[in-house]
């Protein structure tokens, strides 16, 4: 099982996400198109498509000109049937390419925060793996509206569309659910100044923050995760006609 992994900026970590893609022995193919790196031309030598955040808004074209190709190389995954999972910017591209608006600075989330589930969220094999409520890190000041035709899953007081799903298998989640506590204090350590600014009482309230919340967070991450990974469908290799490239 090949699962393509797209980091959109440097210090990003796959977590939880990644712990279950090694238990499930996955190969995984790493791809950094902020650095120039092309991107795959076609979905034909992967299983699964993960993308992760970034720092860049979803339609920051003139800064990142592959956020296009990258958007489109998401729905080609997702009109396939082959498992997708974006998260923060991931989640705002997947609803770019499948005809959702971007919304830009509207709603600024940081730290531990709750995220419910809808009734649809509920009945959702991935979502419910964490129960109907739970705690995730959030870091973000963007969001987006849901797609046509996407199924609503989650949402909080601050952001209405925490969580969607695309057809089979395609999800995009705007907290980060990858992010343990381990990942939370490398970001600490790496983001020392940004946080500061962003919010000088995190650091150091930082030890309260975790006992209160990183231990719950970590299961139901790891729980997404895992429920997540156990959708991938493994092709064998064979192309199948509907596995179109991505300009089709």
């Amino acid at each position: 099982m090949r699962v393509l992994v797209v980091e959109n900026m440097a210090h990003s970590d796959l977590g939880q996400v990644g712990l279950a893609l090694q238990e499930s022995g996955a190969e995984i193919d790493l791809c950094q198109p902020f650095t120039g790196q092309a991107l795959p031309g076609d979905i034909h030598g992967h299983d699964a498509l993960v993308v992760l955040g970034g720092e860049q808004s979803a339609v920051d074209d003139h800064i990142h000109p592959y956020l296009p190709e990258l958007a489109r190389l998401m729905r080609a995954f997702a009109d396939a049937g082959k498992s997708v999972l974006g998260i923060c910017l991931g989640s705002q591209l997947l609803a770019r390419a499948h005809g959702g608006d971007n919304l830009l600075g509207r709603t600024r989330e940081f730290g531990w925060h709750g995220v419910e589930l809808t009734a649809e969220g509920k009945r959702d094999p991935v979502l419910s793996a964490a129960g109907s409520a739970f705690k995730s890190f959030e870091w973000h000041s963007d969001s987006f509206t849901l797609p046509p035709g996407a199924v609503h899953l989650a949402q909080n007081p601050a952001v209405a569309n925490q969580a969607f799903r695309i057809g089979r298998a395609a999800y995009g989640m705007q907290f980060h659910f990858e992010a343990g506590a381990s990942v939370v204090e490398g970001w600490n350590r790496t983001f020392e100044g940004v946080i500061n600014r962003l919010n000088p009482d995190w650091l150091p309230h930082y030890p309260q923050h975790a006992a209160k919340h990183a231990q719950q967070a970590d299961e139901a991450g790891l729980a997404l995760a895992r429920a997540w990974v156990a959708t991938i469908q493994h092709a064998g290799g064979v192309d199948t006609p509907e596995m179109a490239g991505v300009s089709a």
